[in-house]
């Protein structure tokens, strides 16, 4: 009964750590190794016995001979055992053949009542070493099947007359039962052998497999089928910051996000069920210790789980669990690339579609007021219409070169191709410049312009052409979406280091659900062709880069019907890269400082 208990408890490990069909070598080899050196020493006895034999008996006769030939046959059946490995096909035939021998010795000895007849009882103790109970149940049947054989020899009067080997009845009983109970405790000694080797491989298997628990990065648990942990590897404390104990029960489940509770109860009655091998992912509460570079709360982690059955226990589910928040930053970056990189293509779809409307109206009013002077006739008002088509055409001309440098500009920027030379200048007279420059716009939408410079303004250092040009955008930008008798304001002021102009607009706004779009290349507040502005939509987008370019920034603030102002801020000392900027799609521009 220990044997089979040591056996079993050996199998279920195996069955839970590793398959249900792996044994451990180390027993096989001793069952063999047991096997096979008890039926060479039993053999090699037996010719040891022959010798002694003739010497007193003299040569046997052929019912003799028979004898010693069977009590020999023990090592071709180790020979068996150690050619082919197939131990429970051994130890049968060594049942069988064993009860034979017994059988054929006590008929020549006196059948039920001969000496060697407790050899019977040393067929199913010896088959109880193939740890198998067909085994077992062949070989009692063949003791059993020998007793009743010998008793109906002697019923029916047809046993031989026992053989005289000249020694005394007790004599023989002495060593018939002598040697009957020194071979059954030579058994039970393999017996012992083999249930240390099995608690031995016992003990090393849950060693091993502890060292593997214990120094295994995931973490490993046994659950019951309603999710309650039962086993947590000590792996806990570096995977969740925990201790193994902290985790049992519903400890394990109640660190997990609530949101994701179901999936895993749904995961564990799956695997509970017998499905194969099941596999979850849910966020999982952690306190973080050894992990410095993780916050401190909920993490990703993945479930893999599957059943596994004890013998006469109740079903069991073991599971390893793995963090897997890399790989689901991973998988969160590469599904913002992609909706980024479809909202670009989208928004440069709706450009090429726009800029057909803006490149088209300019130059059809070139063609069409070109043929026009080219096929009019002479006339007192010839000068008065040439007049106002030349200023028609040139008209169309500037808007279209705007158009033009506006996507030039934003090209260079984009391919990192814009260079910007610094220089120290006083930056009111660009300011009053660029107020003066849009006065016709001014005055032909109806708006006043507002200026407010701080008068302790100082020098800065940056390209004077390209901080005209950002302040251009953003007047042009201010005066197209304001409506007539409103105000557009420029404040200009020092704040930290930096110079912050602020141009603000009484005019339509932006909703809040373009504000955070506006200023990126290619997208437009407006994007409907039948937009009540002209416009590329990309004046915003150079002015950013360009500010970028100085080390500076841009942020806008606005309100829906109310108006809106844009904020640019550049460092009076220039940017603190000196050779190298960012533009607004994180390309490298040369910045060129002068000396």
């Amino acid at each position: 009964m220990r044997l089979r208990n040591g056996i079993s408890s050996l199998d279920c490990w195996f069955e839970t750590l590793v398959h249900p069909s792996v044994k451990t070598d180390r027993v096989i080899r001793a069952r063999h190794r047991s096997f096979i050196s008890s039926h060479f020493l039993g053999g090699l006895l037996a010719l040891c016995v022959i010798p002694v034999y003739l010497a007193v008996f003299g040569p046997p006769d052929l019912v003799e001979a028979l004898a010693f030939a069977w009590f020999v046959s023990p090592v071709t059946i180790a020979v068996l055992l150690s050619k082919t490995g197939r131990y429970k096909t051994a130890h049968t035939i060594s049942a069988i053949n064993l009860s034979g021998l017994v059988t054929f010795a006590a008929t020549l000895t006196g059948g039920l009542s001969s000496f060697l007849i407790a050899w019977m009882l040393v067929v199913p103790i010896e088959a109880a070493l193939s740890a198998s109970k067909r085994v077992i149940v062949v070989a009692m049947t063949c003791a059993i099947a020998a007793l009743f054989g010998l008793w109906g020899a002697e019923f029916l009067a047809i046993l031989p007359a026992p053989r005289q080997l000249g020694l005394s009845d007790g004599l023989l009983l002495v060593l018939g039962t002598g040697s009957a109970i020194a071979y059954a405790g030579g058994v039970a000694l393999s017996v012992h052998n083999i249930h240390k080797e099995s608690e031995q491989s016992v003990r090393d298997s849950e060693r091993r497999y502890r060292l593997m628990s214990e120094n295994a990065t995931d973490l490993i648990t046994r659950h019951r089928p309603n999710g309650h942990v039962l086993f947590a590897s000590l792996g806990a404390e570096r995977f969740v910051g925990c201790t193994a104990e902290t985790l049992m029960g519903e400890g394990f489940f109640d660190r997990i996000l609530v949101a994701d509770r179901p999936a895993y109860l749904t995961a564990i009655a799956r695997a509970a069920r017998g499905n194969g091998e099941t596999s979850v992912e849910f966020r999982l509460e952690g306190n973080c210790k050894g992990h410095a570079d993780r916050e401190i709360g909920f993490f990703w982690v993945e479930m893999r789980c599957r059943k596994i059955r004890y013998s006469g226990q109740n079903d069991e589910i073991v599971a390893v669990t793995r963090d897997i928040s890399e790989r689901k930053a991973q998988e969160t970056a590469l599904t913002q690339s992609r909706e980024e990189a479809e909202r670009a293509s989208l928004a440069k779809t709706h450009f090429l579609a726009n800029m057909s409307h803006e490149l088209r109206t300019p130059l059809n009013a070139i063609i069409g007021f070109s043929e026009i002077l080219t096929d009019s006739t002479d006339g007192a008002d010839k000068a008065v219409h040439n007049r106002e088509y030349a200023s028609l055409i040139h008209e169309s001309g500037r808007h279209l070169l705007n158009v033009v440098n506006d996507i030039l500009d934003m090209s260079r920027i984009e391919t990192g191709k814009f260079e910007i030379f610094t220089e120290h200048f006083d930056p009111r007279p660009m300011i009053d410049i660029c107020c003066q420059m849009v006065k016709p716009q001014l005055m032909s939408a109806q708006l006043e312009i507002v200026q407010n410079v701080a008068p302790d303004l100082p020098e800065i250092l940056a390209d004077e052409r390209a901080c005209k040009q950002i302040l251009l955008n953003l007047l042009s930008n201010a005066i197209k979406f304001s409506e007539p008798g409103g105000k557009v304001f420029v404040d200009t002021s020092i704040i930290d280091g930096s110079m912050v102009m602020a141009i603000s607009d009484t005019g339509v706004g932006i909703s809040e659900h373009d504000l955070p779009r506006i200023g990126n290349p290619f997208i437009q507040a407006d994007a409907a062709y039948n937009r009540k502005h002209e416009g590329t939509g990309l004046g915003l987008s150079v002015v950013k880069g360009l500010v970028a370019l100085h080390g500076g920034t841009m942020s806008i603030d606005s309100q829906e019907g109310i108006g809106t102002t844009v904020k640019v801020r550049l460092p009076v000392n220039g940017a603190e890269e000196a050779d190298m900027g960012v533009a607004t799609t994180g390309l490298p521009v040369r910045i060129l400082k002068s000396a």
